[in-house]
C-alpha cells in the first residue's frame, strides 16, 4: 500500500483490508508512523509515543471490528497503563497511569493499534491547543491557524492523515470545535453513553463525554458501537439504543422537522461563512425533504455562559489541589492563565457552584421544550474560522495585570465586579454555540459542510455545522449524517499537507 492509498482510507475500510489479509496491521502501522515522520515536524500533534507498544501489538493476533487500524488516544483522561497522562501539564510530565482507562480497555477490545497520545491545551481548558510545554499544534488546513481544542492533536492526527480516527473527548465543545475547523465529522454522545471510568465516576459533573474524530459517518458510528455501554460502578447508566448505531446508516431518518439559528447566543459577532454554511445547510435540507425553518430554544445565553464558567472555574481549582497533592508541585508550575481560573474558582464558594449546576436542569428543560416540536436544532459550530496561532495570546500589559492580580488577594473581589461574565463573554466568542449541549446532557454533531472560497493565496477554510438532538437520540443524528454524507460527500476533501519546503533566499 502506497502513502497516497492509506490516507484515503477510513479506519472501517482499513479493517476490511486486514480482514481479507490484504495487508497487514503491522503494514498499516508502518504507513502511521511514516506519515507521522512527514508531518509531524509541522503540525506537533501527538504528545506522547508510544510506537514500540504499537508495533508489539501490530504482531498480536487482532480481532474485533477495527482489528488492525492505527489509533492514538487522547492525552487526557484515556489512560494506558504504565504511560504519561500529562494533559500538557508540566507537573504531570513524569507521572504515568496505573491502568487502562474503560475507554482505552475497550479500544483494544475493538482490535485497534494504538501507538500514542494526541496534544491538548494544559488540562483541556481551552479552544485551541497551543500549551506553553509544546509548540502550538497546527491546523492541516492552514498551517498559521489552530485545529481548535481540546481535541486539537487528534483532529490535527486525523486531518493531516496520521490515523483515519481518533480519541477525542468533549466538555464544552471539544470534539465539534476541532472537528468544525478541520473538516472531520465529531459526534459528542449523551451523557453516560461511554463511561469514563474506573478512576472517576464523571468527569465535569457530567458535561464530559468521550468519543472519536473521525473521517465518516460510519467510522464513528462503529465507534460508538465499541465503546458504549455502561459497566458496574457507574454513577449514571443511559438506555441502551433500540439497535447497533452501526445498523443506523442504513436507515432513512424519516422526514425531520428542523429549525435552525445563525445568531450567537451571547451576541458576538457571526461570521458571515459561518452564517452561510447555516443556511446552505438549511437549503439542502429542504431539497432533502426535511422541513426546516427559523427557529431556536427560549434559552438565555449569558445565562447558558455563566452556567458553563462556573463549572469550569470550580473545576480548575479542584484540578489543581489534587494535582498539587499528587506531585507536589508548586502553584506556578501551571500556566498562567490556569492559576487565575483556580484562583477564581476557589473564591467562587461551594453554594455558588451549587446553584449554577442547578440552573443546568432549566436549561435542559427548556432544550426539551424545543425538541417536542423540532427534531433537531442546526447552527454553526463556531462563531467563525480558526483562529491564527497566537492570536489569542496573552499580551504583555494583560500577562502583567493578570501577574499582579495573582499576587493581591482579590478572588472575591473580582467575583463581585463580574469577572465570570466578562471571562464568559470574552472566551466564548469565538466558540458560544457548543455549551449548552454539555450542559443539557445531549448528543450534538459538527458535520462538514462548507468550506469558504480561498482569499487569493490562502486555502480554503472548513466550517462545521452542528446539530443538537434529544437525549439519548444518537441513532437520530447518525441517520441525518449518513444522508448528508451521500448527498453532500466531503471524505475525498483533503488538506495539501504537509507544506511545501521553504524557498531558499534569493531564488
Amino acid at each position: 500500500m502506497r502513502a497516497d492509498e492509506f490516507i484515503r482510507y477510513d479506519a472501517t475500510g482499513l479493517a476490511e483490508l486486514v480482514a481479507r489479509r490484504e495487508v497487514t496491521a503491522a503494514e498499516l502501522l508502518a504507513m502511521a508512523l511514516d506519515r507521522a515522520a512527514a508531518v509531524e515536524p509541522h503540525l506537533n500533534a501527538i504528545a506522547v509515543r508510544m510506537d514500540a507498544i504499537g508495533q508489539s501489538r501490530a504482531q498480536e493476533a487482532l480481532a474485533g471490528p477495527f482489528a488492525g487500524v492505527p489509533f492514538l488516544l487522547k492525552d487526557i483522561f484515556q489512560d494506558y497503563a504504565g504511560q504519561p497522562a500529562t494533559a500538557a501539564c508540566r507537573p504531570l510530565l513524569g507521572v504515568a497511569a496505573t491502568a487502562h482507562s474503560t475507554y482505552t480497555r475497550r479500544a483494544l477490545a475493538a482490535g485497534l493499534v494504538i501507538f500514542g497520545k494526541t496534544t491538548t491545551p494544559e488540562l483541556a481548558l481551552l479552544a485551541i491547543t497551543e500549551p506553553t510545554l509544546r509548540p502550538p499544534t497546527r491546523n492541516p488546513w492552514a498551517p498559521e491557524r489552530t485545529p481548535g481544542g481540546s481535541s486539537g492533536g487528534a483532529a490535527a492526527a486525523v486531518a493531516a492523515g496520521i490515523v483515519p480516527m481518533a480519541g477525542a473527548s468533549d466538555g464544552g465543545g471539544s470534539i465539534r470545535i476541532p472537528a468544525g475547523y478541520c473538516g472531520l465529522f465529531g459526534l459528542k454522545p449523551s451523557r453516560g453513553r461511554i463511561p469514563v471510568g474506573p478512576m472517576r465516576g464523571e468527569t465535569w459533573e457530567g458535561a464530559v463525554t468521550e468519543g472519536v474524530l473521525s473521517r465518516s459517518v460510519r467510522d464513528t458510528a462503529r465507534a460508538l458501537d465499541a465503546l458504549a455501554g455502561a459497566e458496574p460502578g457507574d454513577p449514571f447508566a443511559i438506555a441502551p439504543p433500540e439497535r447497533p448505531f452501526a445498523e443506523e446508516l442504513e436507515r432513512p431518518p424519516g422526514r425531520l422537522r428542523i429549525g435552525f439559528s445563525t445568531a450567537s447566543p451571547i451576541g458576538g459577532a457571526v461570521h458571515p461563512e459561518a452564517a452561510a454554511a447555516v443556511e446552505q445547510a438549511a437549503a439542502l435540507l429542504a431539497d432533502l425533504g426535511h422541513a426546516v425553518e427559523p427557529a431556536a430554544p427560549a434559552i438565555d445565553g449569558a445565562a447558558v455562559a455563566r452556567c458553563y464558567l462556573t463549572l469550569y472555574l470550580g473545576q480548575v481549582a479542584a484540578d489543581i489541589a489534587a494535582i498539587r497533592a499528587r506531585t507536589g508541585c508548586g502553584a506556578t508550575a501551571f500556566e498562567l492563565e490556569t492559576r487565575l481560573m483556580a484562583k477564581l474558582g476557589r473564591a467562587l464558594g461551594a453554594g455558588a457552584y451549587v446553584a449554577a449546576r442547578r440552573d443546568w436542569n432549566g436549561l435542559a428543560r427548556t432544550l426539551a421544550d424545543f425538541h417536542a416540536t423540532h427534531d433537531l436544532w442546526l447552527l454553526p459550530t463556531t462563531a467563525g474560522p480558526p483562529p491564527r496561532i497566537g492570536e489569542l495570546a496573552l499580551r504583555p500589559a494583560r500577562r502583567a495585570a493578570l501577574l499582579l492580580a495573582e499576587r493581591l488577594p482579590v478572588g472575591r473581589a473580582m467575583l463581585r465586579a463580574g469577572v465570570i461574565e466578562t471571562i464568559a463573554h470574552d472566551a466564548l466568542q469565538q466558540v458560544p454555540f457548543t455549551q449548552l449541549a454539555n450542559l443539557a446532557s445531549v448528543p450534538a454533531m459538527s458535520v462538514p459542510l462548507h468550506w469558504a472560497p480561498p482569499a487569493p493565496g490562502a486555502p480554503a477554510l472548513p466550517f462545521g455545522v452542528q446539530f443538537v438532538a434529544p437525549f439519548g437520540a444518537e441513532g437520530l443524528l447518525i441517520r441525518l449524517a449518513a444522508q448528508l454524507e451521500q448527498a453532500a460527500p466531503w471524505a475525498d476533501r483533503r488538506p495539501a499537507f504537509p507544506p511545501p519546503p521553504a524557498t531558499p533566499a534569493g531564488q
